[in-house]
Order: structure tokens, then sequence, then C-alpha cells
């Protein structure tokens, strides 16, 4: 079924200000909207399942089939190898193919700038939508005597290099998470990088890792499971569905972090193609199901497409870039 005509089940209103939107953020995308996939989309996971990106991506899948969204299926395809230097690369062969489409993670900026020899240039990339912002948490094994961030500083310190922290892949938002902890607070956790936030949230559950910082998403059903503990948030207020969890600016110390939740093209796929798929995210952005989402996984609410997106790679992966010379990732 037609984009056009799903509009009138989200009401004409909606629909005339996502028409006024998309065509400010791509001047002749209402012009240009007779394009659509022809084929099965390739919706590319530069994780492994299980994570959030994975679960994202798979859920956004159910919605566009539960809203009869496209005539096309969009098949989840998971590339985590390397850091997301694997999905990238992917997404750079197929210029031009507007048949696939990429969710990303905050390596999305690290790993070009850890990789130079890749030659990706995201800004060569198709600004499709930004979904959300992700949050961060600290977690230990509930199981464990350890239950507030200080006794966690305490065990860590005692613990020395010993002390694993799970996170997905090398010089990751994870990575980065763990050096601000070591730097914070005098402690010389072991970082170990797997390649999804299931994989990362398991390793802890199983007692091979002694915490991870896994969003919310990745460790809800071993916290509904009574399996893990959350101790502290990387947020600015307390997220609601963890209440009783301070947040680090409340424990004095000013770590603030978000992971984008962004859908991203190949570069060159053509208006048409880009102003598709900018009406349909923008639809699935608006469905109850991903509003409902995002409320129940602590999502920030923050869409974006076109050139405001863009923008705001770059001076993300400016943010980045001084984050990695610090780790003396990058020179």
């Amino acid at each position: 079924m037609r984009i056009t005509k799903q509009m009138e089940r989200f009401g004409l209103g909606l629909a005339l200000v996502l028409v006024m939107a998309l065509a400010q953020a791509w001047p002749m995308a209402a012009a240009r909207a007779d394009w659509k996939p022809v084929k099965p989309v390739e919706f590319v996971i530069m994780a492994g399942k299980g994570g959030g990106a994975d679960k994202m991506a798979r859920f956004i899948n159910s919605i566009i089939v539960a809203n009869d969204l496209s005539s096309q299926p969009f098949v989840p395809v998971n590339k985590p190898e390397k850091s997301g230097a694997e999905a990238l690369t992917y997404l750079k062969k197929n210029k031009g193919n507007p048949h696939v489409i990429l969710v990303t993670l905050n390596s999305f900026y690290t790993t070009p700038l850890r990789r130079p020899e890749l030659k990706i240039d995201i800004s060569t990339f198709t600004p499709i939508a930004r979904m959300a912002e992700d949050s961060f948490v600290l977690w230990v094994q509930a199981s464990t005597k350890i239950k507030s961030l200080e006794q966690f500083v305490s065990a860590a310190k005692q613990k020395g290099n010993g002390w694993v922290m799970a996170g997905t892949g090398k010089a990751s938002e994870d990575n980065l998470l763990t050096s601000f902890l070591n730097s914070a607070y005098g402690l010389r956790m072991k970082y170990v990088p797997f390649k999804g936030g299931g994989r990362v949230a398991k390793e802890l559950i199983e007692g091979r890792a002694d915490s991870t910082v896994n969003n919310p998403a990745e460790q809800e059903q071993y916290y509904i499971d009574g399996k893990s503990r959350p101790l502290a948030a990387f947020t600015p207020a307390r997220l609601d569905m963890y209440e009783d969890v301070p947040t680090f600016r409340e424990k004095g110390q000013n770590l603030v972090y978000y992971m984008q939740r962004s859908i991203v093209a190949p570069p060159g796929i053509g208006a048409e193609a880009a102003a598709y798929y900018q009406t349909l995210f923008r639809l699935v952005y608006e469905s109850k199901e991903w509003q409902d989402y995002m409320n129940e996984n602590s999502l920030r609410r923050a869409f974006l497409t076109g050139e405001p997106l863009k923008k705001y790679w770059r001076n993300e992966q400016e943010t980045h870039r001084g984050l990695l010379k610090r780790m003396r990732e990058i020179n």
C-alpha cells in the first residue's frame, strides 16, 4: 500500500504536517514521492543479535508490517564485525543502491576515526531519520553484595585490572564510558569487547564479567527477572523506569552520554528514494507503537532528518574525535 494511503490512517492534519516538514528538509520531496522499493530492503545492523540496535531494527520492522507501510519487506541483517567497520564498508560499497539502509550506533563516528584506511566519510551517507537517543546505565549482577555506586567503586578499586567491564566493540561507546569511569574514580577496570549488547548482557549474568554499561533495552529481561541491578545512569535526570537509581550527576560526576539511534542510507540513492524513507520513518516515529517503545526503554525523543541530521553527525563526530584523543586511540 502506498505511503500516501497510510497518511490517511494517521489523520489528514498529521499528513499535512509531515508533507510540510519534509518539504522543508528536502525541497523537492513533496514533488518526488513516486519512488518505492521494488524488492526486499536490507536493514543492516552494525552490531550483533540481542543488542539495542538489533532490537530496535526488528521492532521497527514489526511496526512497518503491522501498519502495512511498505509493499516490500525490511529484512534485518546483522553485520557486527570489526566494531561496525563491516557494516559501514558495506554501506559505502552500496553507493546508489536504494534497497539498503543501516541502523547506527555511535561506532558510526568512532570507527571511521580509528580506521582512516577504510576511507569512510559519514557525510556522504544519506540522512534518513534519527529515531531517538538511547541512555546508558551501569549494571552489576543482582546476586552480588554491591547495591550502590560507592560500593561498586570500592569493589572495582580493590580488584584492580582483574575487574572486567564487558562492552560492545573496541573504542566504542561502552569503551568510552569505561574510560570515563576509570578516570573519574581512579579505577583500572579491564574492558573486554564483544559483538553485541545482547552478548554483553549475557556475559554479566553468567558471571564472566563484573559490570556492564548496557542500554536499558539490553538488560530489560534480566532486570525484570531479578538477575541484574542498575547502579547509576549516565543521564541528566533519573530515568522513569528506574526512579530509585541515581544519576552520576547526583553523585558529583558530570558523566552524561547518549547513543544515537538513527537510520542512514548509502550515498547517492537519489532524492526520490530519500524522500520515501524519510516519510516512512517519520510515520514509524509518530506511531503509537514507537512512542510506547521509547517510553518503555527510556529513549529520549529526538527526531531529525535531512540536513539537520547531517549537522548533528558532524557535531557528534567532532565530540568523539576529542574523546578518542583522550583515550589515545587516535592522534
